[in-house]
């Protein structure tokens, strides 16, 4: 059973290609496989795959030539709820997805960087995942001015398509700062770093559509199955 909060599977179809196509694992021009052997080869019916196609050729992304096949057209800005995560795995790509392990009202950490008006900030943790690996754990606060109230089940599997649909924030940049920090305490036991490991950390500062920022977050990641990776248009 997919999460509450998880894309449709046409577009969870459509996001992985997405990235498959920023990493390079689909190149400019090729032809992808016949449809029948595609949605086969992904244990997906016929049907869904071709919507995860039609997603594509309105992005741009996709030649769907008559009689012939499936081309793909490389672009350095495709539209994708996920065009602002970071992380792919190391071999590149990769679907995101998320589990939710805590969502709580509290006042903000002081070792977040500054961000928003109000003294308190929704804390959400989560577990994660690229194409079903444990990737990664967050902390993400966004700002208690947005909305006052906040739980696990209001949440979307992509929290800024969250935040665009259901708050009106559309976030417009973000800034990474790369470091390293231990693993915290609150990890839960399939990450497969113990409590205290030195990880990489990113720690980033989110700015909405009108220039407030609106969100900042921690996030510690596994290097041995995931990397960050910024591309330049």
């Amino acid at each position: 059973m997919p999460s509450p909060g998880s894309l449709p599977l046409y577009q969870q179809i459509a996001e992985l290609l997405i990235r498959d196509i920023a990493a390079g694992r689909l190149i400019d021009g090729e032809k992808l496989p016949p449809e029948r052997d595609m949605a086969a080869s992904m244990g997906i019916a016929v049907g869904t795959l071709r919507q995860a196609l039609k997603s594509l050729t309105e992005k741009g992304l996709l030649d769907r030539v008559q009689g012939s096949g499936n081309y793909v057209r490389a672009k350095a800005d495709a539209a994708s709820v996920y065009a602002l995560f970071r992380l792919e795995l190391v071999a590149g790509g990769g679907l995101p997805t998320a589990r939710v392990l805590s969502v709580d009202r509290c006042d903000k950490d002081p070792a977040l960087p500054q961000f928003g008006s109000h003294p308190q900030g929704h804390r959400i943790r989560r577990l994660r995942f690229l194409s079903g690996q444990v990737a990664a754990v967050e902390e993400i606060w966004l700002d208690a001015a947005h909305v006052d109230r906040l739980g696990p089940g209001d949440l979307l599997e992509s929290l800024y398509l969250y935040y665009r649909q259901r708050l009106g924030l559309w976030i417009a940049r973000a800034e990474d700062s790369i470091g390293q920090g231990p693993l915290p305490g609150w990890a839960p036991p399939e990450f497969p770093h113990a409590p205290g490991t030195p990880l990489p950390l990113i720690t980033r500062v989110s700015w909405a559509q009108d220039g407030r920022s609106v969100e900042a977050s921690f996030t510690w990641y596994d290097p041995a199955t995931v990397r960050y990776v910024a591309r330049l248009k």
